[in-house]
């Protein structure tokens, strides 16, 4: 054999194990085709219109298919099509983690993944600067699509709904469409698409495969219950006067509590404290801590690792002493308006009245003229938005939109998003709290009062009950009230 054709050989001999291995890449990167119907806000009886979107998916371990939360978020049909091409094979989604933005997707029939290579993960972080490639199926075509991009950052950041983690920016031309796509390095997943910058060129986000090894542990008992997070506010610990006023010492660093979330609780955190040390690190004035490779990363990326029973080792300076702490520390932050995340928003309907439970996600949905209207009529939604409940259950009750057309709301002015407090003389809990008194009232008139300045509401009952059946009815409406309210409204 001439060296020319030797040469060739060995060309080949050494390719072709790589043109495999990128092959079997490519053919666990699945595109999903997702019909979606997310919550209508202010009319709660019904949903909004269907929506399609696509997105992309990697083959893991046991069959599985993992891709965003946001791409499967409120599904009502979910198809997945192989690399192969071919038929849209039907799915489910059997656990999703929208605070994360991760979910889990099985086939129907999960024998149709036989084939299919689960792809690796890696056992650790990407260098800044190393090369990734972004696989998945962008808008703009059907095949499956491959850019390459340069690990640029590593942090600790704020994903969705109180939810944090690890993140790793990418310069990689990310698209609508890449979502839930696995990045790879050495033929090993590092990370899944989350997210892009619409306002910068090649800018993306990854979710680590530290964050996704975490969210398939959580999951394995069939629930998401999310990562231990500290909900304290803080300040950093730079100004020479501030640092003064704490009595610091000027070798001591830390970051200075401004508001606390619990300080009525043992072991809680108190204004003007000084956290200087989670465990063994040392927390600077920014807030950050060494981490490996010679990166700083937010102190809190170690609060799930360091907890134990529900309680982080802290040590702080506080009135000028210090002190170890072992603050409590839980999974979501308890809201008065909550945030619904994968859940539809609850409701009941009594005559042409439809009322609700103010969320997070009615503040996001009012958008710009919403918001000035409740600062118009000094509504609590507003000014107690990021409030925490007074007590265990509290609700604030709301007129979710206008009334359905009636004569019992004749000469009546703006009721749409009112906040109703009591009914009669009675402080309203929570909306099935009202519910309940509704049902069971005996009086001739039902006085609603209502915060701020919306004004107060009189209906005559018998004549509000009676309108019930003939709304739902004319509006074909088929219940008159949500899942969660049926013990009360049968």
């Amino acid at each position: 054999m001439t060296r020319k054709f030797l040469t060739i050989a060995l060309l080949f001999q050494f390719a072709i194990p790589s043109l495999q291995a990128a092959d079997a890449i490519r053919n666990s990167v699945v595109h999903l085709h997702v019909t979606r119907r997310a919550p209508d806000m202010f009319h709660p009886w019904t949903k909004a219109s269907p929506n399609k979107v696509t997105g992309s998916g990697a083959v893991i371990a046991g069959k599985r298919i993992l891709t965003n939360a946001h791409v499967v978020q409120f599904a009502k049909q979910v198809f997945v099509q192989l690399q192969q091409g071919g038929d849209q094979l039907p799915a489910r989604v059997v656990a999703v983690a929208p605070r994360i933005d991760l979910a889990i997707v099985e086939l129907e029939d999960a024998a149709l993944l036989a084939d299919i290579e689960a792809l690796e993960m890696t056992d650790a972080l990407p260098t800044i600067k190393s090369t990734v490639n972004v696989y998945g199926y962008p808008l703009g075509g059907d095949d499956l699509s491959v850019t390459e991009g340069i690990v640029s950052r590593i942090e600790f950041a704020q994903y969705y709904y109180d939810g944090a983690g690890l993140r790793i920016q990418v310069d990689a031309a990310l698209n609508p469409g890449n979502s839930g796509g696995p990045a790879m390095q050495d033929g090993k997943m590092i990370g899944l698409v989350f997210s892009g910058i619409k306002q910068a060129e090649n800018i993306g986000y990854l979710i680590p495969v530290e964050e996704i090894q975490t969210f398939l542990a959580d999951v394995g008992d069939g629930r998401y219950d999310g990562k231990l997070r500290i909900f304290d506010r803080f300040n950093k610990a730079e100004n020479a006067a501030l640092r003064d006023y704490l009595k610091l010492t000027p070798d001591t660093t830390g970051i200075v509590v401004s508001t606390p979330y619990q300080e009525d609780k043992e072991d809680a955190l108190q204004r003007w404290d000084v956290i200087t040390h989670i465990g063994p690190h040392d927390i600077d004035n920014q807030g950050y801590v060494a981490f490996q490779d010679d990166l700083r990363i937010r102190f809190d990326y170690y609060v799930p690792e360091l907890a134990q029973k529900g309680k982080v080792p802290l040590t702080l300076v506080r009135e000028g002493e210090t002190r170890q702490i072992r603050l409590p520390v839980t999974t979501d932050r308890s809201l008065l308006l909550p945030s619904l995340q994968d859940q539809y928003p609850k409701y009941f309907i009594y005559g042409p009245l439809v009322f609700t439970a103010g969320t997070q996600e009615h503040m996001q949905a009012m958008g710009g003229k919403g918001m000035a209207y409740l600062s118009a009529f000094d509504s609590p939604l507003l000014k107690r938005r990021y409030d925490s409940p007074v007590f265990p259950g509290e609700e604030l009750v709301m007129i979710a939109t206008r009334p359905f057309p009636h004569p019992l709301t004749h000469g009546y002015g703006s009721m749409a998003l009112g906040v109703v407090t009591h009914l009669g003389d009675v402080k309203l809990k929570n909306l099935h709290h009202f519910a309940e008194l509704l049902r069971d009232s005996k009086a001739k008139f039902l006085k609603l009062d209502m915060a701020g300045k919306s004004e107060p509401l009189i209906f005559r009952r018998q004549e509000m009950a009676a309108a019930t059946e003939e709304i739902l009815t004319d509006e074909g409406i088929r219940y008159q009230s949500s899942a969660e309210l049926r013990d009360v409204w049968p």
